[in-house]
């Protein structure tokens, strides 16, 4: 699937892999090297409290908390397949819930995870090779959050990954307000070179740091994100308490079956 687009080879692609009962974690990591891309999402069919189905996510790298592009890609699966929504995910970041609006978007209901201001402008700006006016953390030290002048400096980054690699964050969000007159409030970037990642095209958790950043910046709940990669995608958010809705598109490319010999044992 390609998340945060209503256009085939563009926004973030994600691997979507529906099964009947729960895999071995080596198999799922294998699945998601073998996949090569940012994220592949595991639907898993038990019985779960509150919810439709257990989802995890896998980096090529390693299996993370909360995957936001993935999580929409399996929403679209799935009603593309014929189930009614909403639909609940099971996950290590809780119960998620994704509902198709009347415009045909999906929107996803996730935590918020505000970022707390923490003083490593000088590292992060060594790394990106670009001033930074800010920075924050979120999400027990998961995401860093960059805050640069504008948006041409966020656009126009050439990051030494290696160095973000050795920075004490999984990932880092570079972000900056939008150009007046566009039809986004914001733009940001993500560098994941631990994960697997050098740059994620279209991340939906990122947004769970950048809406509550924003939204208590510019003083609304209701904000639209451009992630602006080389796969641009949209992302609009609504901040409603300790909660966010990420609302996005997902389109099909590619559906298929596992062959025999690679199913798990």
């Amino acid at each position: 699937m390609d998340a945060f687009t209503d256009r085939p080879f563009t926004g973030n692609p994600a691997a979507v892999v529906m099964l009947d009962e729960a895999p071995s974690d080596e198999w799922m990591a294998a699945v998601a090297r073998e996949t090569s891309v940012s994220d592949t999402a595991f639907v898993i069919r038990e019985v779960v409290p509150d919810a439709d189905f257990r989802i995890r996510w896998f980096t090529p790298a390693e299996e993370v908390d909360l995957c936001g592009h993935a999580t929409l890609a399996s929403a679209h699966c799935l009603l593309e397949d014929g189930m009614q929504g909403p639909i609940r995910f099971a996950s290590r970041s809780g119960i998620l819930t994704v509902q198709r609006l009347d415009d045909g978007s999906l929107a996803m209901d996730f935590p918020a995870w505000p970022p707390a201001e923490i003083d490593v402008r000088s590292a992060a700006a060594a790394a990106l090779d670009v001033p930074v006016e800010w920075t924050g953390q979120a999400h027990d030290g998961f995401f860093l959050l960059a805050l640069l002048a504008d948006e041409r400096s966020v656009r126009g980054l050439t990051p030494d990954l290696a160095a973000i690699g050795g920075l004490d964050f999984s990932a880092v969000i570079v972000t900056a307000a939008g150009e007046p007159g566009q039809s986004h409030d914001f733009v940001s970037r993500l560098f994941a070179p631990k994960l697997g990642i050098p740059e994620d095209p279209v991340t939906g958790s990122s947004h769970t740091v950048l809406a509550p950043f924003w939204a208590g910046r510019l003083g609304r709940s209701s904000l639209r994100g451009l992630q602006a990669s080389t796969r641009s995608g949209s992302v609009g958010v609504e901040v409603a308490g300790d909660r966010v809705t990420i609302t996005g598109r997902a389109t099909t490319i590619l559906d298929g079956r596992l062959t025999a010999a690679a199913q798990p044992l």
